[in-house]
């Protein structure tokens, strides 16, 4: 996988969604505009993390190459590179993927 350019900051945490295969059903192909986005992602970057207020920065629970789920519409989407990404924060993750 090529460099972004991209670093979140804060809790932020860039996200690329994981495409389902796509299946056709009777002959019946749903549009892109019809589909739900998916829910399972794949971690791409971390941003810096939360401060406290004593200054004590907090880990992030996730790292990068996880598979997380995320809420349904949690984040923003951006484009970068001609790819299509979701910033998050880390409280918009549900879980890790195992």
């Amino acid at each position: 996988m090529c460099k972004l350019k991209f670093k979140p900051v804060g809790d932020r945490i860039l996200v690329q969604h994981v495409e389902d295969k796509e299946q056709v059903r009777g002959g019946v192909i749903i549009p892109d505009s019809a589909k739900e986005k998916p829910q399972e992602a794949k971690v791409i970057a971390l941003g810096t993390g939360t401060k406290s207020e004593d200054g004590t920065l907090h880990a992030f629970e996730v790292k990068v190459g996880d598979a997380v789920l995320i809420g349904k519409f949690a984040g923003s989407e951006v484009k970068i590179d001609n790819r299509k990404f979701t910033v998050v924060r880390e409280d918009d993750i549900l879980g890790v993927v195992t």
